[in-house]
């Protein structure tokens, strides 16, 4: 991945991240709500004590825009700002994560994304 693609894509998960705490705090539910379940999704990691394709998958499925956008919908079309609330705190950690360059996990290790090499990964697999 070119540096520019790469300082783009994290530029995104910013925006990611505050648009999602931008339209939280407008739900009406309180910010300790966001801060208990803002790391919930890094629960995930637990998946990789059954090895890196079950754990790439588990992690992946907690942080693809797939799950917390169609949550959004669902609390969207049944007005429940809980819902929505969780589906935004859900956003805002995929969106902060982005922007630290962590990004979907291979089915190899950890420490190979979407959006590069991370880690101990980076410094052994050439980029």
């Amino acid at each position: 991945m070119s540096v520019v693609a790469g300082r783009w894509q994290r530029l995104e998960g910013l925006a990611l991240l505050a648009v999602a705490a931008l339209a939280y705090g407008r739900t009406g539910q309180g910010w300790l709500v966001f801060a208990v379940l803002f790391l919930a999704p890094d629960l995930s990691f637990f998946g990789y004590l059954a090895g890196p394709r079950i754990g790439g998958l588990i992690y992946n499925l907690a942080h693809s825009l797939i799950g917390p956008l169609m949550l959004a919908g669902v609390g969207l079309v049944m007005d429940n700002s809980l819902v929505t609330g969780v589906a935004l705190i859900w956003l805002a950690h995929i969106g902060l994560d982005r922007m630290l360059g962590y990004g979907l996990k291979s089915s190899e290790a950890f420490g190979i994304t979407h959006l590069g090499t991370i880690g101990r990964a980076r410094k052994t697999r050439p980029s």
